[in-house]
């Protein structure tokens, strides 16, 4: 648990660090490009898609007018945009983790092992390849369970948990691997997700509930939508600080981790490796080996 806590409060240091605010500028950059480009083509035909969805569902028309009689008819006009957010929303995050496990969490291990775990051994156990491939099938897992759960965020409470959940799961899955890539070998790395997993995963699953704190954006409603060109860049910089926290917080974590399984490792092939202790009682005679025979001549007649 000390820990982890120390880690922590490491990855909170660090992300002070010019060299990480820096690296948080690319994939801002490459997020907001790719959100207004894709808002420019699609956003007038998204939200009149989702209007007409809307207005085809009597259910959702009792609603609006619902809302129309408590004095927010307001938010009738909004409703259409605001669920064409929401529902952009998981991809945006999505696409802000790969973009910080591409471009920045390479960075990252490089900077805390030269910084601080300068003499530990690099084995490779993680290619650039097999850590692409791992990132991509968590995230078509990720992306699976999100489909499937879409319904259940209906319920009030479950929105407010399911989404954080999946999130923590993706990121505890791509930064724990992709933090000991370089470092450990393959069996180290089994061995040390395998014994850790529990607070691997309370880690990421924290690093989700911080990475919905963008959302509460969207509760602003018509003064969410007048201000969309100025808060999407700031929620979608947000997105990459909190991923790039949680690159640091796993890195800290599981290279210490490391250096403490190889040390007491070490300690273990000396003990295994050293001549055994005879021990004597007080006032004990141990006897003295006598010298091997001197081997006899043979006499020759």
């Amino acid at each position: 648990m000390n820990l982890l806590f120390d880690s922590f409060w490491r990855a909170v240091a660090y992300c002070m660090h010019p060299r990480v605010i820096a690296l948080s500028f690319l994939p801002l950059v490459l997020m907001v490009a790719l959100s207004f480009g894709l808002g420019y083509f699609f956003w007038d035909s998204a939200v009149a898609s989702v209007a007409a969805w809307l207005e085809a569902h009597e259910m959702v028309q009792t609603f609006l007018a619902w809302l129309e009689r408590l004095g927010m008819g307001s938010l009738r006009t909004v409703f259409a945009p605001l669920l064409v957010l929401m529902l952009a929303t998981p991809v945006i995050v999505l696409l802000c983790l790969l973009l910080v496990a591409v471009f920045m969490t390479p960075a990252i291990v490089d900077l805390v092992g030269q910084r601080r775990f300068a003499g530990l051994e690099q084995k490779h156990g993680g290619s650039l390849v097999v850590s692409v491939l791992w990132s991509l099938g968590s995230t078509l897992l990720a992306l699976l369970a999100l489909v499937i759960s879409v319904p259940l965020w209906l319920v009030p409470p479950l929105v407010l948990i399911l989404p954080p959940l999946i999130w923590g799961w993706l990121t505890y899955r791509v930064f724990a691997f992709d933090a000991l890539a370089l470092h450990a070998s393959t069996a180290e790395r089994r061995l040390l997700l395998k014994e850790h997993r529990g607070s691997l995963l309370a880690m990421g699953v924290l690093s989700g509930y911080l990475g919905a704190a963008p959302s509460l954006l969207w509760a602003s409603g018509a003064m969410f939508i007048a201000l969309a060109p100025l808060l999407v860049p700031v929620a979608i910089w947000i997105y990459t600080l909190v991923f790039a926290f949680a690159s640091l917080w796993f890195t800290h974590y599981a290279l210490a981790v490391l250096q403490k399984m190889r040390a007491t490792s070490a300690v273990i092939d000396v003990g295994d490796t050293a001549a055994p202790v005879i021990e004597t009682l007080p006032g004990a005679v141990v006897p003295a080996q006598l010298p091997p025979p001197a081997p006899q001549s043979e006499n020759r007649p």
